[in-house]
């Protein structure tokens, strides 16, 4: 990738977490850039260009962060850790949550891709809870698809607790980010064995 695409890129970043996508055009972008139009354009043809590239650079982050998250033992560490790295790299790139809805409606080809990205970090998620379960940690479902709806409420959280600090406290801070990811962590501990609620409790205060 070239300097300038870089730099398209990163300004751009900055300017829809700043401002919100509704406020950021093509011409804005280049304005902040100091270049003129028609340059940007040479490199990203439509506004629609930068957005599906920011958010295919957000999900080789994040899948960066899921590949290497179960190398360690513990294994309920390395789902907090992952969940963790998840939550900041939303931080990072948050125009995305923010303006959620809006990209969904406005972008096909996102829309497709997160549609079939979210059935396979459900897979991934369920043979998670699989390996903790056989390693004691987790207790057998009680019944049918309580694991995939456990995951339907960390998506749901996942994609929208942005809105409800924007909401709650006005702007998004590193200070927020920890808050959530601690209520996430808790939305696990009732399906803990005892054996996990021991593991849990060293994970969570270190």
């Amino acid at each position: 990738m070239s300097n300038t695409k870089d730099r398209i890129l990163i300004i751009a970043l900055d300017l829809f977490n700043s401002q919100g996508m509704a406020k950021v055009t093509l011409r804005t972008i280049a304005n902040k850039m100091g270049i003129s139009q028609g340059n940007l354009n040479y490199h990203y043809k439509r506004r629609e260009d930068i957005v599906e590239a920011l958010y295919f650079q957000m999900v080789e982050n994040i899948n960066e962060a899921v590949n290497n998250s179960f190398q360690s033992q513990n294994y309920l560490e390395a789902l907090f850790g992952v969940s963790k790295t998840i939550m900041f790299t939303f931080y990072k790139y948050q125009f995305f949550l923010l303006d959620f809805v809006l990209i969904m409606r406005e972008h096909k080809t996102i829309k497709q891709h997160y549609i079939k990205l979210i059935k396979q970090r459900e897979l991934e998620f369920l043979n998670a809870i699989d390996m903790l379960i056989d390693a004691g940690l987790l207790r057998q479902p009680l019944f049918i698809n309580e694991y995939n709806n456990l995951f339907k409420r960390f998506q749901i959280l996942s994609d929208f607790w942005m809105s409800s600090v924007i909401v709650e406290q006005g702007k998004i801070t590193r200070a927020s980010v920890n808050q959530y990811s601690e209520i996430t962590y808790q939305s696990i501990f009732p399906y803990l064995t005892l054996k996990g609620q021991e593991l849990y409790k060293s994970v969570s205060l270190s």
